[in-house]
């Protein structure tokens, strides 16, 4: 499934996303683009809108796995 969100947080393993659910969503730096990505603020900003891809969804630990990959 693919969404829209925006992205809240950019920690150094990733990014939080708000996807309109309770809890945001983490698209972790392996999955930010289809390249290799160093620091994740090469790639998204806090406030940025971005389209991802909901990977798996953990409702006992309250976790969502996101993607931005294209391929």
């Amino acid at each position: 499934m693919v969404l829209p969100g925006i992205v809240t947080n950019v920690t150094a393993f990733g990014a939080f996303v708000d996807i309109g659910v309770h809890q945001d969503g983490l698209a972790h730096i392996s999955e930010l683009a289809d390249r290799f990505v160093k620091d994740p603020n090469e790639v998204v900003r806090v406030r940025q809108q971005v389209e991802v891809r909901v990977l798996q969804v953990d409702s006992e630990r309250k976790r969502i796995g996101l993607s931005m990959k294209k391929g």
